[in-house]
């Protein structure tokens, strides 16, 4: 027999467990107040939702299901289609899609949803990296307004503000404005999710690297060079969304221009905790079903994004056959986690904590006395452990201070006296 779990899935012990439990009770509490309504759907879904041609490079990390049952046959197969009919969820975005395409008569609209569950990739693990994590996710359907990104850009900062995260960063840019750049650089249409993967390299590579990149996959160097330009004269803040409106004019929507300019400002002035907003025309998302504004929160803690998302507006259309506007925001939960137990984080508890050691031998009415005693504590908010003191009581006590006891409320509870 194997002790180990499976590569890339881990075992959660009870001081982390803690932390998951109480950031979980944050979440629904925090995004309860701005309105999203818990849902669930199944970890399952069809193998035809889930390569649907929507979730980018996510799609050649599917944990697949075999068939069950008369329905595998593994003599008459001739292609992985015979075999696989269902897989584990990648994310949370195409069961929710789903499940608006199925419930969307039984729903408010616009509806505000939050939805928190484990998904599953067979990807590389790494430091906050699991090939079976828990993604939490707020999405705004039926909306089609800026009001949207604006309301999920608040919410996520809130919770953020409230797990005692400051000066992070909030980057925004809007798949059109990628686009509206590359027509303005002379690049094909059918190239741009190309020069957008290489665009997503800027902060590992720079302005230099994106373009030997380009010139390197066979792009032309004069579209390059135009291209490049854009991004070496841009700024990050309103100015720069300025710069490009008046460059891109011919390109560009000016309704994106608006919704950009609104949301920054909108968002900067309601802010419930210090963070910066800015415009990031580097952003990209590597999501294929991002049709507008694109968003990600950096932490320096952290390294990299804790939080991303975007506008969706095509796919549950996929589902129905009729556009229905879509805007989420993602927080990277298990990313979420790691900082604060790098952090050394402690939960919050509104009441004390107490242990009762017993000892080995203590009869029926020593025993019914300590649970008598722990009950009324329990009914006063009171957490009492009750356990079997150890021979080696010194360490047991040291265990239950680390774990948030105050010394002064261990009481040892001996066969004939007390003694605390």
């Amino acid at each position: 027999m194997v002790k180990k779990p499976t590569t890339g899935m881990k075992d959660i012990m009870p001081a982390e467990m803690q932390i998951r439990d109480y950031v979980t009770g944050l979440v629904k509490e925090v995004y309860g107040g701005f309105g999203f309504q818990s849902i669930e759907t199944p970890a399952v879904e069809s193998i035809e939702n889930l390569c649907s041609k929507q979730g980018g490079e996510n799609e050649k990390l599917i944990f697949k299901i075999l068939k069950r049952g008369e329905k595998l046959n593994l003599e008459t197969a001739g292609s992985e289609a015979d075999l696989v009919d269902s897989g584990l969820r990648y994310d949370l975005t195409v069961p929710l899609s789903r499940y608006y395409s199925a419930h969307a008569n039984e729903l408010p609209s616009p509806f505000k949803a939050l939805q928190m569950g484990p998904v599953w990739r067979a990807d590389r693990p790494q430091k906050g990296r699991f090939r079976q994590f828990v993604q939490c996710d707020i999405d705004i359907l039926g909306d089609a307004s800026y009001l949207a990104e604006i309301e999920l850009i608040t919410a996520t900062t809130t919770l953020l503000s409230r797990l005692n995260f400051k000066n992070f960063t909030v980057r925004i840019n809007d798949r059109k404005m990628l686009k509206a750049m590359a027509s303005y650089a002379g690049f094909n249409e059918a190239d741009y999710d190309n020069v957008f993967i290489i665009l997503d390299k800027m902060d590992k590579i720079g302005v230099d690297g994106v373009r030997e990149d380009l010139i390197a996959n066979g792009y032309d160097s004069e579209c390059v060079s135009k291209y490049m330009d854009l991004y070496e004269n841009v700024t990050g803040d309103i100015a720069g969304i300025e710069y490009l409106k008046e460059t891109l004019s011919d390109h560009l929507p000016s309704e994106t221009v608006e919704s950009l300019e609104t949301i920054i400002e909108a968002a900067s002035a309601i802010k419930a905790t210090d963070f910066n907003i800015t415009f990031d025309p580097t952003l990209v998302r590597g999501m294929s079903y991002y049709t507008g504004t694109i968003f990600e929160i950096g932490m320096d803690e952290f390294g990299s994004s804790v939080a991303g998302g975007g506008r969706y507006d095509e796919m549950i259309g996929k589902f129905t056959g009729n556009k229905t506007c879509a805007c989420g925001f993602s927080i990277g939960f298990e990313r979420i986690i790691t900082i604060l137990m790098d952090n050394n984080f402690t939960v919050p508890t509104s009441g004390e904590k107490y242990a009762f050691l017993i000892e080995k031998g203590a009869d029926k009415d020593k025993i019914c006395e300590v649970m008598k005693e722990a009950t009324e504590l329990r009914k006063k908010g009171a957490v009492v452990l009750v356990s079997q003191m150890n021979k080696n009581k010194k360490f047991q006590k040291e265990q239950l201070v680390s774990e948030g006891y105050d010394i002064n409320n261990i009481k040892d509870f001996y066969c004939t006296e007390f003694r605390k």
